[in-house]
């Protein structure tokens, strides 16, 4: 089996991709930041493995990926020890082998790289990759493969952070979409004000790079909240969340 290590800035991502299914599957992550991470690794991974089952003689390759350089030193460590296989950590270097192409490898995120990877590989032509993480990302790739532009916006939920540290009062909310854009309550209100107020800044961004570009794009969603903002599923030619994984897979592979 493969794993793919997908660092990003709020969860370390795991996953395995199944050879003979041809499918994903064993999805689970630990905090990025979580205090003392090290130990959350080495005791969180062996007991998933052995909860469901998966022997470290499984794993024939590892490919990693990481916007968090800080850890990326304790995962190779882990995954040598305990795995005993030297993942392939994914680089600008990593790009020369690929048919995405940037004007700024050492600029862009290797998640973005990944995302992309993933999309043009299956249908080949001009695509808006957009993520919803930490930052929500519209990765923008024209018909050649070449990254034309990135755009980055305070991803949902921290939006939502950021107003309930920054004002007094304001309870938590869940993400979830409401029935009306007018709120009736403050919980309500929260809910109408960031969900709809995004689903209005990814048309109107989507919107701006058609105008501009003059071209057709397939738009794929990607991310844990991608199906959050429910009036967008029209948008979407596809949401993929395992996108991310498959991207980092097909340029470990690419370089293998």
């Amino acid at each position: 089996m493969f794993l793919a290590i997908d660092a990003g800035n709020s969860n370390v991502v795991f996953a395995l991709y199944d050879e003979v299914s041809k499918s994903w599957k064993n999805h689970f992550r630990i905090e990025t930041h979580a205090a003392k991470f090290a130990a959350q690794l080495h005791k969180k991974v062996p007991m998933y493995f052995l909860e469901h089952g998966i022997s470290p003689n499984d794993i024939t390759q590892i490919g990693f990926s990481s916007v968090v350089p800080e850890i990326n030193e304790q995962i190779l460590q882990f995954c040598e020890n305990y795995i005993g296989t030297q993942p392939y950590l994914i680089s600008p270097a990593s790009f020369q082998k690929l048919p995405i192409k940037s004007l700024r490898p050492n600029e862009i995120g290797t998640d973005l790289i990944c995302n992309v990877m993933a999309g043009y590989s299956k249908y080949g032509k001009a695509l808006i990759v957009v993520d919803f993480g930490t930052a929500l990302t519209f990765t923008v790739v024209d018909a050649k493969g070449e990254i034309i532009g990135v755009n980055i916006v305070p991803g949902l939920k921290t939006a939502l952070n950021s107003l309930f540290q920054n004002t007094s009062k304001l309870p938590e909310v869940e993400l979830k979409m409401p029935e009306s854009a007018l709120g009736k309550d403050t919980i309500h209100a929260i809910q109408a004000g960031i969900l709809y107020g995004y689903t209005g800044l990814v048309k109107g961004m989507l919107e701006a790079i058609t105008s501009e570009t003059q071209q057709n794009f397939q738009v794929i969603a990607t991310g844990g909240l991608s199906s959050v903002l429910t009036p967008l599923a029209e948008v979407f030619e596809e949401i993929d969340k395992n996108l991310t994984l498959e991207g980092l897979r097909l340029i470990t592979k690419a370089n293998s």
